[in-house]
């Protein structure tokens, strides 16, 4: 008896070594270029120590942002790394979900550098959300689609699904609760939560909970 022919969309995107480096490539890039949004300040010759000094402070804002973008991305890159270790196996609709978080990432310069140019005003601040709206939106829409394909390890599904949602649902909403708080008060209000937000992320420290996510 003959078996069943195989289709190409069978075998497409089952590689997870490729997805795993297209995916570290793609932040390499994205979190090098945030860098370049830091631009040397322009003094003449003749400025003093005092003149660089000044100049510097006046970066201040736009270092505040990079920071904020580089924990951004290395938060994402964590949680998609995570999720990618679980993996037994892929194919080619996760391998596209993937890629469409992998697009989100490659806006982040893009993002970071609308914010730090108008810190001030509240339609770069909203930019700059949508762009991690977009990230997290399309990390767990990879994580539910891998959870209903049964493409982890079998036996973890129920705790990953508890792990993954609550991780995810969780920063988007104190993300957007951030975001918000821009209606009422200055952007850098808004911009100072997201940052303590963020090293809740990046310190994981025991905080009642939200460490268990």
């Amino acid at each position: 008896m003959r078996g069943i022919k195989r289709r190409y969309n069978d075998l497409a995107g089952t590689n997870l070594d490729r997805l795993a480096g297209i995916s570290d490539g793609i932040f390499a890039v994205a979190m090098t270029l945030l860098v370049l949004g830091l631009s040397v300040p322009t003094i003449s010759s003749r400025s003093t120590d005092a003149d660089l000094w000044q100049a510097l402070l006046r970066l201040g804002p736009s270092v505040l942002i990079y920071i904020m973008s580089f924990m951004t991305l290395g938060i994402f890159w964590v949680g998609q790394g995570t999720q990618l270790s679980r993996l037994v196996r892929s194919n080619r609709n996760y391998a596209w979900l993937q890629l469409g978080f992998l697009f989100a990432v490659t806006l982040a310069p893009f993002s970071t550098a609308v914010l730090a140019r108008f810190p001030t005003l509240r339609v770069a601040l909203v930019e700059y959300w949508l762009n991690i709206v977009l990230a997290g939106g399309m990390l767990l829409a990879s994580a539910e689609y891998g959870l209903r394909a049964q493409l982890f390890h079998e036996g973890e599904s129920p705790e990953l699904a508890r792990l993954f949602r609550g991780r995810i649902l969780i920063a988007q909403s104190l993300y957007a609760f951030a975001t918000a708080l821009c209606l009422v008060f200055p952007t850098w209000v808004s911009i100072t939560l997201i940052v303590l937000v963020q090293l809740n992320y990046v310190l994981a420290p025991r905080i009642p909970f939200l460490h268990r996510f």
